[in-house]
Order: structure tokens, then sequence, then C-alpha cells
């Protein structure tokens, strides 16, 4: 994941080294706006999904006409991570921490057996703090283009992704209800975001070996990494994958209040820009609260 680019790193070392503001991150982004591939917004996208799915949802009771519905809402903590990464970029992430909610609706089809369907807004993503590898251009200094080097500083890359899981799910007992489930969901990326903290300077290696440059061979005075950045463009739109878990429903009222947790494991690579970046795939725990309501 391109999780701090190149040209925001040079403007911040410019502006710290120089004392002067550069425009060359501006004029970058424009350069890149030209040649970025099309992409629908996510508004609009997330938008159809969920009237499509909305639209399977009242469709399915017809077929479900001699069993029980309900429909609810839930919410609750990710505890997500960015796994699997092949190279010295996509891998030493942590997991974070962030929102999950959403809707869902169950179709009982059986004395112990019903199927369930969701739209949900889960929020992906992981934390690196400490040594990690940068690729930046020193101004004024004479060095290859391209110059892999380290830093010590905090990143934090966010992936918000809206998410349709359809699960299978199996029951047992009555007061309170027992259940486990598991099934595929698929997930459209609707942000990403890498916010990065601290203040480091430049090393040669991931052990902490500092970068002398000539006249006078001395490290580089720490620089800021202080930056909200967007990373859109570097994450592959959609992604699927498996998700499943288990939990215990409560009667309240006239629906059901719902404890669950569960884990997700994403199938397809997340990086657009594997040659540089190498890959990843996401994956997390999520623990939940919800209501359900029963309908008939």
């Amino acid at each position: 994941m391109a999780l701090l680019s190149g040209r925001r790193i040079r403007a911040l070392l410019r502006t710290d080294l120089r004392g002067r503001i550069v425009e060359e991150e501006k004029e970058g982004r424009m350069r890149n706006r030209s040649v970025e591939r099309p992409r629908q917004t996510a508004f609009g996208l997330s938008a159809g999904i969920l009237i499509s799915c909305f639209l399977a949802i009242a469709a399915a009771p017809a077929a479900a006409s001699s069993g029980q519905v309900q429909i609810g809402a839930q919410g609750g903590l990710s505890i997500p991570n960015i796994r699997d990464g092949d190279n010295v970029f996509s891998r030493g992430y942590s997991s974070r921490k962030g929102p999950f909610f959403g809707l869902f609706a169950e179709f009982k089809l059986g004395p112990h057996f019903s199927l369930r369907a969701e739209v949900n807004h889960d929020s992906q993503g992981g934390k690196w703090d400490g040594m990690q590898p940068v690729i930046i251009d020193l101004p004024g200094f004479i060095l290859p283009p391209g110059l892999l080097l380290y830093a010590d500083f905090s990143n934090e890359a966010i992936l918000d992704y809206l998410e349709l899981p359809l699960l299978a799910e199996v029951t047992w007992g009555e007061r309170p209800r027992f259940f486990i489930n598991g099934g595929p969901y698929l997930g459209y990326l609707l942000r990403a975001k890498t916010v990065t903290r601290g203040t480091s300077s430049l090393f040669v290696d991931d052990s902490g070996t500092p970068l002398l440059l000539p006249p006078d061979y001395q490290p580089l005075p720490p620089f800021s990494f202080e930056a909200e950045t967007d990373s859109k463009g570097d994450i592959n739109d959609w992604s699927a994958g498996i998700t499943g878990g288990a939990g215990l429903a409560v009667p309240a009222g006239p629906g059901e209040i719902i404890f669950g947790v569960r884990f997700s494991l994403g199938l397809t690579n997340i990086q657009s820009d594997v040659e540089t970046y190498g890959k990843n795939h996401t994956g997390g725990v999520i623990l939940t609260i919800g209501y359900a309501y029963t309908l008939k």
C-alpha cells in the first residue's frame, strides 16, 4: 500500500530542510489525475448495491412464506489487520480498531436453519508503528532515484468498505437461542486514508543506521510525518472473502437482542500496484450487538 506517497514526503522534506512550501505535490497530483483510471463514485455505487440488496430482501419472504422473518440492525467494534504482506512495503502491520454497523434480514427456512443477508459498513486496515520503508527524493542531494530508505513513525491505514455478506445460519435452543453462521461476502471500497504521525530522521536500513550525506556527513535532522493522505487510488475497488461467527439471541419484546462475534477473511488482493507494494488481504475479528424484530 502506498502509505505515504513520494510526493508528500518530498514536500515535507523541503518544508523542514529548506523552510519553504513546495508546490510539487499539487503539480504531481494534477499529473496523476490525467492518467488515473476512471472510477465510479463511492456514493453512487454503494447506493445501487444497497437498493439491489433490499429489493432481494423484499422478495425473499415470498420464497420463505412458510417461515419466520426477522429484520434488524447491528453495530460494534471491528478489529482488523492487513495480512499476508509479501514485500517490505506490505508486511509489518498490526491490528487497529474501527466501527462496524449495518442492517440485516433473516429468513427461517426450517426449525434450526435460516438464511441471513446483511448490508454493513466495515472499517478495515491496519497499523504500523516504528521503523518502516519509504521511497523519497532528497532535494539538493545526489542520490539514486527511488532510493529505499527507512524512517521511524506511526502509520495507520484506514479502509472503509460497504460489505454484503450472505450467511447460512444454524441455531439451537430457545431462551437464549444460540447460533453459528458463515458464508461469502462482497465488499466495495468507500474510503482509503493513511494517517501518519511523528517525526524521524532517515535511515539506510531497518536497524537504524543513519543516512549520512555530504559535505558534513551528519544525520539529517528529524522532520515531520504529520499527514493525512487519500490512498484510494492505491487500493482495488472490490474485495471478496468469507465471514462467519457465533453468538446468542435473548428474547426482548417483539424480537431479540443479539450478541455475536465473527471473523472475516479477505480472499482477494487489495493492492492495485502489486509490482511495487506486493500483495495484501484484509481480515479481522468483529464484536457485535444488535436487535432483530420478528415480522411473522
